[in-house]
């Protein structure tokens, strides 16, 4: 991911080993990251059993919030792919008892597609 990705706010896919190893105090056991994707300093996973925001906060990021949301409280959720002018894809997430969804944007190198793929498996079983 680009320094102007991150200053754009755009998401980039990483490696669900690394955050499977950095997850491991917070993961249930035999709980596994099955995708994974970086904004900035933020990202979010997806495991086998629910979907986990991650918010590190301050100027080091060492304050870490995880938000764990399980997949039956995800009540629907939207894709707006890119167009000619505007570059970036977006994903919205609603979350049962909260009007806003939680809303990420994705850049070219990732394929929305395949994000909405990933949650549908999650949310429509």
């Amino acid at each position: 991911m680009g320094l102007l990705d991150g200053v754009l706010g755009n998401a980039s896919k990483i490696d669900p080993a690394k955050i499977q190893q950095e997850f491991s105090q917070i993961l249930a056991p035999g709980e596994r990251v099955e995708h994974a994707y970086q904004l900035i300093r933020d990202y979010f996973v997806f495991t086998d059993k629910r979907f986990v925001l991650v918010e590190k906060q301050g100027l080091t990021g060492s304050k870490v919030e995880y938000h764990s949301i399980p997949y039956k409280s995800i009540t629907h959720f939207s894709v707006e792919t890119a167009g000619t002018f505007d570059l970036d894809a977006e994903l919205k997430i609603w979350i049962s008892s909260t009007a806003e969804p939680i809303q990420k944007q994705f850049n070219k190198k990732l394929s929305i597609y395949e994000v909405q793929s990933v949650l549908a498996s999650y949310v429509l079983k």
